[in-house]
């Protein structure tokens, strides 16, 4: 662990910030802090590189822990179920024992390669990271939630509107309106109905985008009056001082009128932005980075990416995926690393040494 990293009281124990603009040193900087992230990490800490990772977002995770924390997820290898912020949990228990460094709320904005072949990564608060190798494991990008063109809805968000649930209980008994027709607006109608005192969800169409099996579920629902749908559109907000009372639909038959609400959750889908990875000088494809099968390294030599961000015949956008994309990442990244070293592939069930760094031998 570098010299300036400190943990951060404010966060998980586990979690340990760097101090300072730097440049810091370290063997892997990683571009995103999500599972496949978080998972390269351990891959990498087996072949003792040390990592310091950087992600716009506040806390590790990525989409698991800012778009659906407390969603259900079914296919992670012999976990038959947990949540996104479950397994972000477990990811960073694993890669505890190899102490790496975040830098949280910070944007990869320029990248460039020094004359002794290290790579210089500065970040839009003025962070410098200097390593010998790059895995850019962003996802899609940045992602940034699309803004109904609701007058005003900027002084009601994070208050009372807002565009992802990260802690279920702060619906409780609330009056809430849903807006949109995908899984995520049909997802939180049927978790969040439970708890709140009524939901009334809001599409401008009577057909829905999302799976089959939600969509009878909330017709069940609306038919048992356990909550409410309307086919309208969204033309106004009430309330003050970033606390709504209410929200005005509108339909041509039937005008316009006012539905009182505590909270307002629209659901539209999600902007995927690049941003500066843009501008690093890969070859990119419809906004997706290739990558070669064999170590997912991009066109520009030292530097790989790995899950949603990376694209290659076959691809499939699933955090198992990306995994396994890690595995064969890291053992080409500790050839770039340690090029005279001799590596020996060792498995953790039966090395001794893999199981003193894990700390279980």
């Amino acid at each position: 662990m570098s010299p300036d990293a400190a943990t951060d009281a404010a966060t998980a124990p586990s979690i340990i910030t760097a101090e300072g603009a730097g440049p810091h040193q370290t063997d892997v900087t990683i571009i995103g802090a999500g599972p496949c992230g978080l998972f390269a990490v351990f891959e990498l800490g087996l072949l003792d590189l040390k990592c310091h990772l950087v992600d716009i977002l506040d806390r590790p995770g990525g989409q698991c822990a800012e778009l659906y924390p407390e969603k259900p997820i079914y296919d992670i290898p012999a976990v038959p179920v947990c949540t996104g912020q479950e397994l972000t949990d477990r990811l960073m228990e694993q890669v505890a024992p190899f102490s790496p460094v975040f830098h949280l709320s910070q944007m990869a904005e320029k990248l460039e390669k020094l004359e002794d072949g290290t790579w210089r990564l500065t970040t839009d608060t003025g962070t410098v990271i200097d390593s010998k190798v790059i895995v850019i494991a962003a996802g899609g990008g940045s992602f940034v939630p699309k803004k109904p063109p609701i007058p005003g809805i900027d002084a009601y968000e994070g208050s009372s509107v807002f565009y992802a649930v990260r802690k279920m209980e702060q619906f409780r008994g609330k009056k809430l309106i849903v807006a949109g027709g995908g899984d995520s607006a049909l997802d939180w109608v049927l978790n969040l109905q439970p708890l709140a005192e009524s939901v009334t969800l809001v599409h401008r169409r009577d057909e829905f985008r999302a799976a089959p099996d939600s969509v009878n579920k909330m017709r069940a629902l609306v038919a048992e009056k356990k909550m409410t749908l309307e086919i309208a559109q969204i033309s106004g907000l009430e309330g003050e001082n970033g606390q709504l009372t209410g929200v005005v639909f509108k339909d041509k038959e039937r005008g316009e009128w006012s539905v009182p609400c505590d909270m307002l959750l629209p659901f539209y889908g999600l902007t995927m932005k690049l941003g500066p990875v843009a501008e690093f000088g890969l070859n990119l494809e419809q906004n997706l980075i290739p990558v070669d099968t064999e170590k997912f390294e991009t066109s520009t030599s030292g530097i790989f990416a790995i899950g949603d961000i990376n694209t290659y015949p076959g691809k499939l956008k699933l955090i198992l995926s990306g995994f396994h994309e890690a595995a064969l990442m890291s053992q080409a990244a500790v050839r770039i690393v340690h090029p005279d070293k001799k590596i020996r592939f060792q498995y953790t069930t039966s090395s001794t040494d893999l199981q003193q760094k894990l700390g279980v031998a």
